[in-house]
Formats: C-alpha cells, sequence, structure tokens
C-alpha cells in the first residue's frame, strides 16, 4: 500500500481473491456464443471480439515467462544491477500484479461493444502499426513524462506511486504493481494510438496484440534488474541511447527517485535535465559483474511433480508461504543440469564474516531416488555439482545425502561436505528433553497431576541421524524402543550399528557400562510405552497404518527433512479426527528446524512445508560450518560414543551463538488423559 492511500486505490474485483477473472465471464460467454447458436450464418462471427481472452491469456503467460526468467538470472548475480535483498513484504506486495491485465480485458471489451469501427477488424493493416508507433514514441511518451512527473508530487506520490516505490529492487511483476487509479491513468494514455487506429479506420489484430506485448515487453525488461543490453548497441547506433532504455536506466529510477522519468524513450530526460548522471556508468559497470561464488552451496532436489506451482522461479506469490498452505510442496521443472534457484546474504555479527549463498537444484525428484535405476544418474549429478562447486571456489557444500562416495573419490577436494545430520540430530535430541517439562497426564481418579518417565520408540529407516539419536538417548538413560518383527531386524541392525564394537574406553568414559540396556525391542506399542510418556521418533517412511495404530496421546518428532503425514491420503478411523493427515488426540512437532536471525537477507520464499523465515537443520548446518571455519566434512560416517556428544554439542552451540533459534511448533492434543502407573 501507499504510505497515504488515496481513494480508487483498491481494485474492484479485489474481495473476489482467486475468483477475480470472473468479472470477465460476461464478454467472454458472449465472444463465443456464435460458436454454438449462429449456425451457419458466419456474419455473426467476429474474429477480434473473439481473441481479447487468448490476448490475455496470452499477456499472463508473458509476463509469467518474464518473471522466471528475470528470478534465475538474477540468482546466478551476472550482470545484476541492484544488490539489495528482497524480503516477503515486497513479494506480498505484487501478488496481485495480475489485476492490470483484467482491466485491459474490460476496456477492450467495452471499446468492442459501444464504439463504432472496432468490431470486425482485419488481420493486418500496415498503415495502422506505422500510426501506432508513431503516435505512442511521440505523444504517449511525451505525456507519459509529465504524468509521471506529477506522480512524484508528494500529494500523489503519497497516495498511490510509492507503492511501486516500495520495491527498491524491481522484479518484472513490479512494473504491473500500481494503484487502481494509476492504472486508469495509464491506460488512458495507451489508448492514444489504439483509438486514434480505430477512428481512422487502420485497426488490425495484429496492431492490438503486437503493441500489448511491445508495452508488456518493455515494461518488464525495465525492471527486470539485470542488463543484458550490449553496448556495441549503442557505439554502432549512438542516437539510439535517446529512443531506447535499458534497465539500468530505469533501476536508477527505482533508487534515484527524481531521475529517469521516461517511458521506453529517454528523450524527454534529456531535453527536461532530469537524465541521472551516472547511468551511462552503472550500465557499464553492470554489463561487467561478473557471477558471485558463494560461499555455501545448498544442494536440494524436487519432492513431488504436481507442486511445480511452488517453485520460488515460478509463482513468487504461491513460494512465500509454506507449501502445506497451498496443499503443496517445493519442486522444480525437469532439466537435464543441476541450475541455481536462489541466493541468499549472511552478515554475521559474531564473526563479522559476510556469506554468499546459493541453492542449487538436482532435476529429480523424490520417487526418483528410491529407484535403482536412477541412482547412477543421480549421482552423477550430484557429483557434477560438487566439482562445479569446488572449481568456482565454495568453501562447503550442503548433501541432502550422507553418501561419502563423492569424497572419496575425489579426495583433494577443497570444498568441505555437509549433510546436516548432527544438527538434525541435536535439534531432535533438545525437543526430546524439553517434553518431560511440559508434559502432565492426569492419574485414574483425574485429580493429581503426574510426571512420567520417557521412552521413546524408533518407527522408521535407521538413518545416521536415527542412530546418533537413539545413541545419545541410550548415554543419557532413555529408553530407546525398536520394533522387532519377523518381517524385519530392525532391532538387531541398529544395536549392531550402535554397540557391535562399543570400545570400553568409551563406555567407562560414560560410567556406564550396561548403556546397551537401555536400546530394547518391542513388537507391542502399547506395552512398550505403559507408564510412560509416549514419544515416536518417525521419519517419512513411517506408515500411515502405525499412525492409526498409534496409542492417544503419541507425541510424533519427525526426524527426516519431510513431514511422514504428507504423504498419508486414506481418512483416518480415529473419532474426532481433525483431517486426513492429523490426529486430534495425538501432538505432532515440525521437523528439525530453526528460525534465521535477521541478518540472513534475501530472504522471500518459504522451504517447503515451514513458514517464513525457517530453514531445514541440514540446510542451517552448512552454514555454520562456514561461520566456523570447520575443516572436516561431514558425510558419510556417523560418529559413536564420546565423539558424537562432543560434535551434537559443538554444533548446538554454535547454533545459538550465531543467531539461530530452535524452531518448536507443534498440534496439540485435545486429550492426553493416561492412567499413571
Amino acid at each position: 500500500m501507499a504510505s497515504k492511500p488515496g481513494i480508487l486505490t483498491e481494485w474492484p474485483w479485489t474481495p473476489l481473491g482467486r475468483f477475480k477473472y470472473i468479472v470477465l465471464a460476461p464478454w467472454v460467454l458472449d465472444s463465443i456464443s456464435p460458436l454454438f447458436f449462429s449456425g451457419n450464418n458466419s456474419s455473426k462471427w467476429d474474429l477480434s471480439y473473439f481473441l481479447i481472452l487468448p490476448l490475455c491469456l496470452w499477456r499472463m503467460i508473458h509476463n509469467q515467462i518474464r518473471i522466471s526468467f528475470s528470478r534465475f538470472k538474477t540468482s546466478k548475480s551476472k550482470n545484476r544491477i541492484v544488490g539489495k535483498p528482497i524480503e516477503f513484504e515486497q513479494v506480498d506486495r505484487k501478488s496481485n500484479w495480475d489485476d492490470h491485465i483484467i482491466l485491459s480485458g474490460i476496456l477492450l471489451y467495452l471499446v468492442h461493444s459501444y464504439m463504432p469501427g472496432s468490431s470486425q477488424l482485419s488481420i493486418w493493416r500496415t498503415d495502422g502499426i506505422v500510426m501506432t508507433a508513431l503516435l505512442h514514441a511521440g505523444p504517449v511518451e511525451f505525456l507519459y513524462y509529465w504524468f509521471h512527473r506529477a506522480l512524484h508530487h508528494h500529494f500523489l506520490y503519497s497516495r498511490y506511486h510509492s507503492h511501486h516505490h516500495s520495491s527498491i529492487v524491481s522484479e518484472p511483476s513490479t512494473s504491473w504493481t500500481h494503484p487502481f487509479w494509476e492504472w486508469i491513468g495509464y491506460y488512458l494514455l495507451f489508448a492514444i494510438p489504439a483509438l486514434s487506429m480505430i477512428f481512422t479506420g487502420t485497426a488490425s489484430i495484429v496492431s492490438f496484440g503486437g503493441y500489448f506485448t511491445y508495452v508488456d515487453f518493455m515494461n518488464n525488461m525495465g525492471h527486470c534488474n539485470f542488463e543484458f543490453i550490449p553496448t556495441t548497441f549503442f557505439t554502432t547506433f549512438p542516437l539510439l541511447k535517446y529512443i531506447f532504455y535499458t534497465p539500468t536506466y530505469h533501476a536508477l529510477h527505482h533508487t534515484q527517485f527524481r531521475k529517469n522519468y521516461s517511458l521506453f524513450v529517454p528523450v524527454c530526460d534529456y531535453i527536461y535535465g532530469t537524465i541521472h548522471t551516472s547511468t551511462d556508468l552503472v550500465y557499464e559497470t553492470s554489463l561487467k559483474r561478473t557471477e558471485e561464488s558463494p560461499d555455501v552451496v545448498h544442494l536440494t532436489h524436487p519432492t513431488t511433480p504436481d507442486s511445480i506451482y511452488h517453485l520460488r522461479l515460478g509463482f513468487a506469490s504461491l513460494a512465500s508461504v509454506p507449501a502445506y498452505h497451498n496443499g503443496t510442496t517445493n519442486t522444480t521443472v525437469m532439466f537435464g543440469y543441476t541450475f541455481v534457484l536462489e541466493r541468499n546474504i549472511f552478515d554475521d555479527n559474531v564473526t563479522k564474516k559476510v556469506l554468499k549463498m546459493q541453492t542449487w537444484a538436482i532435476p529429480r525428484y523424490s520417487y526418483h531416488y528410491k529407484k535403482e535405476k536412477q541412482k547412477g544418474g543421480i549421482n552423477r549429478l550430484i557429483e557434477e555439482a560438487i566439482l562445479d562447486a569446488d572449481k568456482a571456489g565454495v568453501k562447503v557444500e550442503e548433501l541432502n545425502d550422507n553418501d561419502k562416495v563423492y569424497i572419496q573419490r575425489h579426495p583433494n577436494l577443497k570444498i568441505r561436505v555437509v549433510d546436516g545430520s548432527s544438527l538434525a540430530t541435536a535439534l531432535v535430541l533438545n525437543t526430546i528433553n524439553n517434553i518431560p517439562a511440559a508434559v502432565y497426564c492426569k492419574t485414574e481418579d483425574n485429580k493429581t497431576d503426574q510426571k512420567l518417565s520417557l521412552t521413546v520408540m524408533i518407527r522408521g529407516k535407521l538413518t545416521k541421524v536415527a542412530c546418533s539419536i537413539a545413541l545419545a538417548l541410550c548415554q543419557r538413560g532413555v529408553q530407546v524402543v525398536v520394533s522387532q518383527q519377523s518381517s524385519n531386524n530392525e532391532f538387531e541392525n541398529l544395536r549392531s550399528r550402535l554397540f557391535g564394537s562399543l570400545a570400553p574406553s568409551c563406555v567407562n568414559e560414560h560410567n556406564n557400562n550396561n548403556i546397551h540396556h537401555n536400546l530394547i525391542p518391542s513388537a507391542d506399542y502399547t506395552s512398550a510405552h505403559r507408564g510412560s510418556i509416549l514419544v515416536w521418533l518417525v521419519d517419512d517412511e513411517f506408515s500411515e497404518e502405525d499412525h492409526i495404530n498409534a496409542p492417544k496421546g503419541t507425541i510424533f518428532i519427525p526426524y527426516s527433512q519431510f513431514p511422514p503425514w504428507s504423504n498419508f491420503k486414506k481418512m483416518l478411523t480415529i473419532q474426532d479426527a481433525a483431517s486426513n493427515a492429523f490426529r486430534k488426540d495425538c501432538i505432532y512437532h515440525s521437523t528439525p528446524a530453526m528460525l534465521i536471525p535477521p541478518s540472513l537477507q534475501n530472504v522471500h520464499s518459504c522451504e517447503n512445508w515451514l513458514p517464513r523465515r525457517v530453514m531445514s537443520a541440514w540446510r542451517v548446518a552448512g552454514i555454520l560450518h562456514a561461520l566456523e571455519n570447520w575443516g572436516d566434512h561431514e558425510c558419510g560416517k556417523w560418529l559413536k560414543n564420546n565423539q558424537n556428544v562432543d560434535v551434537i554439542e559443538k554444533v548446538w552451540s554454535a547454533s545459538l551463538r550465531h543467531g539461530f533459534r530452535p524452531y518448536y511448533v507443534h498440534t496439540p492434543a485435545c486429550n492426553r488423559t493416561r492412567t499413571a502407573a
């Protein structure tokens, strides 16, 4: 909003929300009705009337392509003009950037319906196209210049135009973000060529469609925030600098508000002395700016194909809210190579370092990782990404995989490979530590509170994180229950990994020769937890059947990057179930994640289902590794015994010292009444 919103600021169809395009429905139905009701009478068919809706759709597609391409280019930093960050507030302001397309559709339908000579247009008229070009370069540009200067008068600026200038760092969507009244003025200017063609009988379908496309292209170009017009363009034809602007030209207007007012033709700024003196210098500097080498790379991959709508490079307003808010999960399109998804900057107050970070996406979905035929191709993409980052001088690369094959194959890597398992373990342990202080249950008489003992059950894949958590809990005297069924040997696998080669010295250091007794098998859910707080550690392979059969009052704590209940589809049979995924009689914690400090900038999209300014532990771990200059890889192996405890404590302390805070959120159970032992 503007600083002092004036009248006609809001768009009339704002209350309709996502259904706002319904305002075009009467004209759309009328334009296609001859297809169904005119029979063989083709004289009623008007192609120019019918094509108004396709023109609006084309404008949406064209603008979205430009938005996505601009975000892709600026994430790589090459030729970027303004390097300041973009935050969530700017994304929210531009969520209705397409309102002007609805307005243009309404105006075109009204002109066709009420203005003589605007129907049954020919496809091509050369004289009309030439007239449009001349009228735009002359009267439209001149009037726009003075209209724009008037908008910068403090009265109009505070009530209308300040909304547009709230975005110091512009994007193509910024070009369309104006109050309703302001757009009325713009379309009155753009109507000069259109109405002139109609009055002179030179209008054509191509001239209308081409003029709108030209305006969209140039407007998006001026706000894309990266320079791409080569210097040879102006050295070969010097006069072009007066009739053709560049992205740098208009970017300066967003940083120097009283300069560079022109629309697309800068001649008025030269005539009236409002051209900024650094225009040429900034233009040349932007062209020479090379692609930045980040300090930290977060290497990630998509989840499911149906979540393409949540892609940051695509629909910014969807990516700026958690994926569950939209019913989707973060993903990307299917390319054949790893590409830059976004960039961030961390100005650390402790070490005084400024870390440059990038997120690289591997173009494979989650289900590809479960297919044997896909593993070779996936490993090749990951290996290439590691080598590319090492060549670019990256210090730390964060993997969503703990396979150490990459560092074994390339022992001379300068880059440090981090899988983030230690911080994920620390967050889960910290969550468990906070449970006994908060959870109390009623005794059978329902009159007195009794604090229960703690027992933890692991119901998922025995990953590196699961093993580290189990060992740490056993060392703390907490019983860890692992399923022992005829169909699997989970318990034996975990006991072998934890205590199969337990060194006596390590046991003595903890003054507990029997810590392995804290790891117990159980095939029965209820008996394992009788008289204890119900804590289940689960991962993304946690089954829906186990979820349904879990006892009332169970506390679910994920130790994986993906919430296990995100894939639940069956309607629960439990009484008073909240939804397809949640039970009201249980508690659900978030996946391991942390709130990021304010000094971490240019964060304007959500990481999957996590809320704004919350990052997964795996992503934060790489940042900490770079800030602390830790020289070892954290990939492949998991540390045992006292080493496990030391590393967990080290990474946990570092996260708090640099301003990260654990993200604790859960859905409280509606009834935790239990029988105390």
